[in-house]
């Protein structure tokens, strides 16, 4: 939960870097001013943008330790392969972080960086899930789902649909795109993820591990819309000509950075909860000849 905590506060320090275009105020890596250890003078950009390294050295520790602690006492194997998984995301992202230092911030690479954090964010979630008490003691509460498409189904093109969105604002902020592919596919968003969490409360609003979710997803999904429209206003209607950038823009689009990332770590939870608890039932195929012998 801690390292979840700590990827949250990264993605906003990363945030705070791209919204005060403060990626090149440290010009080298991984040394920071041709020191690695050596704290520069916090000024201007540089303290968003050593900030930001100094985090994500945090985080990568955190994960090596986690990684290694979840390999010597975790019984389940799956787990375990999942500790190195975080391990390997968190060292990917760190060389895509570099990269976009050593390339002069390149859209694809900047935003590869962006969406491979929030990916790594969602690991931080579901292993924070899988090695709590309640996911371990509870026994799961089984309903089948005849429904077409299934919850699940529905799940799995949330958090699709999700990713494209992280990726089309990625590069919007960038500077790889114009603002409209982001915008126009909102709706898309909103509705996916709106259909997803009704069909959650009205079917399976009993299941507790359900319905917790659903309800945080559709909360975060409404203050998502109504941060990206105060982060459109502040940014390109009244901030296109800024010489810099203004803070209301910073605050908007940091939030609106932020709940996003919150917004699909919660879609994957409600994803691996809907696996566990509304397995699909599956129609067992029976050969024409052997159901005319049933029949008779």
């Amino acid at each position: 939960m801690f390292i979840a905590f700590a990827t949250f506060l990264l993605i906003v320090a990363g945030a705070l870097v791209t919204s005060n275009d403060a990626g090149l105020s440290v010009p080298d890596w991984p040394t920071s001013f041709g020191s690695i250890y050596k704290i520069p003078r916090m000024v201007g950009g540089v303290r968003f943008e050593h900030s930001h390294r100094m985090v994500a050295e945090l985080v990568g520790l955190l994960t090596v330790t986690l990684a290694i602690w979840l390999a010597r006492s975790e019984k389940r194997r799956w787990v375990k392969i999942l500790g190195w998984l975080a391990v390997g995301t968190v060292v990917l992202q760190g060389v895509l972080g570099g990269l976009t230092v050593l390339y002069f911030l390149p859209a694809a690479i900047s935003t590869a960086h962006a969406a491979v954090a929030q990916t790594f964010f969602c690991l931080a979630f579901a292993l924070a899930l899988f090695t709590g008490k309640r996911w371990i003691e509870e026994v799961p509460q089984v309903e089948f789902d005849d429904r077409h498409p299934t919850l699940f189904t529905l799940t799995m093109v949330s958090v699709a649909v999700l990713y494209v969105q992280l990726i089309l604002g990625g590069m919007f902020r960038h500077h790889g795109l114009s603002w409209w592919p982001h915008v126009i596919n909102a709706p898309t968003v909103a509705f996916v993820l709106g259909w997803t969490a009704v069909r959650a409360l009205t079917a399976y609003s009993k299941v507790d591990a359900i319905r917790r979710p659903a309800v945080i997803m559709l909360s975060l999904l409404i203050t998502q819309l109504c941060l990206g429209f105060v982060a459109f206003l502040t940014r390109i209607a009244w901030g296109k000509d800024a010489v810099q950038p203004e803070l209301p823009m910073v605050i908007a689009t940091v939030s609106h950075v932020a709940v996003g990332a919150l917004l699909l770590a919660i879609t994957v939870v409600l994803a691996i909860q809907v696996r566990r608890h509304v397995p699909v039932r599956f129609e067992e195929r029976v050969p024409a000849g052997e159901r005319e012998t049933i029949a008779a």
